[in-house]
């Protein structure tokens, strides 16, 4: 296709890279501009001529390039400048960036980041992720290969959706279009994986790139690398390859929670974080430097008694943040041999065991959080319930939500998805409802095994809902069907 001119106007200079049966990228230059600078030609081509296929594509095609546009006022965001259809193929024109990608400057090709270098650069990023977010859209191909450092020192987001969700469109054998999941290796989470990507699921690839980047592990298991998972509740481990904080660690370790409801809800919750442990270095910084001033006459004047009062007396001022770290609390087991399900609890919990069937719902049991004080009006709770069920995934979600709408009447749904639970194929459903005059949210989930569904329900009070929701997570992230 090399010298080749798209309506009339952009001449093919070089082929960058191809997408298979979908066409290819190209540097091109604009010949209508003064200089004819150069510019990035996307070719989509679905490989199907199915007339239902190319119409849908089109309209994804029309729909990403709209987004294009309104993305490209940001500065870190390529400039749409054309889109147009030649002969059934989609052509996508945007600004080229001058510049490198960031796997020249990360594992395996550079060295491991500072745990410094890598505050720097993860702000970087969330900060032009954040206002791709605040569009209401979601990338769903974070990873280095699509973040280049432009000559100006600048990151820039690359690689929107248009040639994704065309991807995202197959033909199976029986002529039918149907999706498949979008994203890479190492840097998506499951439920993009299942196709139900959130805005969290961006946050989590940002924080594997900072993983990444503190421990060297290249994590695309295509490649022959991965990051070594808890077999029990499929989080990322890691800490113990890498110099670092409790408290960037804990950040990092939110960002790239298994399950989703765990996570940052957003780059901009992930970028308020790190600009907090970021503000705490500096005035860390500013109360070590207050006293050096009084340490250069100290010295001359050999008054070790005074310098070892003075050290003495702000040590315990200063250190313990930073060496002491965050207390892991103790987990207990609980196993119904019965109905072959195990689950971990926090041993300040209390685990109620209950083994009530009505209606063809067997309660097993109830863990209760302890109460937070005295004016504390409902204790945060899990529910661990069977039910028989002989349908599919799909159906049961219709279920599930008129068993709902029937226990509480004034239920709202907020969010429903796919997840995991037990390592299998799961439904979600967040929702409130009151109890009394207490608003109520509630976090269930559940999964399918023989003729029954084992579902695991969270209820907090709907303010105290976030402050519990990770604790909970570990619970579920914890429970096993044998």
């Amino acid at each position: 296709m090399s010298g080749h001119k798209l309506r009339g106007r952009y001449q093919i200079v070089q082929q960058l890279g191809s997408g298979g049966g979908f066409g290819a990228t190209y540097i091109a230059c604009d010949t209508d501009r003064p200089g004819n600078p150069k510019c990035l030609v996307k070719q989509l081509k679905p490989r199907t001529n199915d007339p239902n296929t190319l119409q849908i594509a089109q309209r994804f095609f029309k729909q990403e390039a709209e987004i294009q546009e309104e993305l490209g006022n940001n500065d870190q965001i390529p400039r749409l400048l054309a889109y147009f259809e030649e002969n059934q193929e989609f052509y996508l024109v945007q600004e080229f960036i001058e510049g490198h990608d960031l796997r020249q400057e990360l594992p395996p090709l550079a060295d491991r980041l500072s745990e410094a270098e890598t505050i720097k650069l993860v702000t970087e990023i969330l900060e032009v992720l954040a206002f791709v977010h605040r569009q209401g859209v979601i990338h769903r191909d974070i990873k280095p290969a699509n973040i280049m450092r432009r000559f100006d020192g600048k990151i820039v987001l690359i690689d929107f959706g248009a040639v994704k969700k065309v991807r995202g469109l197959e033909v199976n054998q029986q002529g039918q279009t149907v999706t498949v999941a979008i994203g890479t290796l190492g840097y998506m989470p499951s439920e993009q994986a299942a196709g139900e990507p959130q805005f969290s699921s961006d946050v989590y690839a940002v924080g594997v790139i900072g993983i990444q980047a503190l421990t060297g592990i290249y994590p695309d298991p295509s490649q022959g690398s991965k990051l070594p998972r808890d077999p029990q509740t499929g989080e990322i481990i890691w800490r113990d390859q890498a110099h670092v904080s409790p408290e960037l660690a804990d950040i990092l370790d939110r960002m790239v929670r298994y399950h989703f409801s765990g996570r940052y809800q957003s780059a901009e919750s992930a970028l308020e974080a790190l600009r907090q442990i970021s503000d705490k270095n500096i005035a860390f910084k500013q109360k070590i430097s207050s006293f050096a001033s009084p340490w250069k006459w100290l010295f001359p004047l050999g008054i070790v008694a005074v310098l070892v009062s003075v050290v003495v007396g702000i040590w315990p001022g200063i250190w313990p943040g930073i060496w002491s770290g965050k207390k892991q609390e103790k987990f207990l087991p609980y196993e119904n041999s019965e109905y072959q399900i195990k689950i971990k609890y926090p041993e300040t919990w209390q685990l109620q065991i209950k083994d009530i069937n009505a209606g063809g719902v067997t309660e097993l049991a109830t863990i209760i959080s302890p109460k937070q004080n005295d004016t504390d009006r409902f204790q945060e709770k899990i529910n661990i319930e069977i039910e028989e069920f002989s349908g599919t995934l799909a159906e049961s979600k219709e279920l599930f939500i008129d068993e709902i709408k029937n226990t509480l009447p004034d239920a709202q749904i907020i969010n429903m998805s796919s997840t995991t639970l037990a390592f299998k194929q799961a439904n979600q459903i967040i929702y409130t409802g009151k109890n009394g005059d207490i608003e109520l949210k509630n976090l269930q989930i559940w999964t399918l095994k023989g003729d029954k569904a084992y579902i695991i329900t969270y209820t907090a009070a709907i303010d105290d809902y976030d402050e519990f929701i990770n604790t909970a997570n570990e619970m579920i992230h914890s429970f096993e069907i044998d």
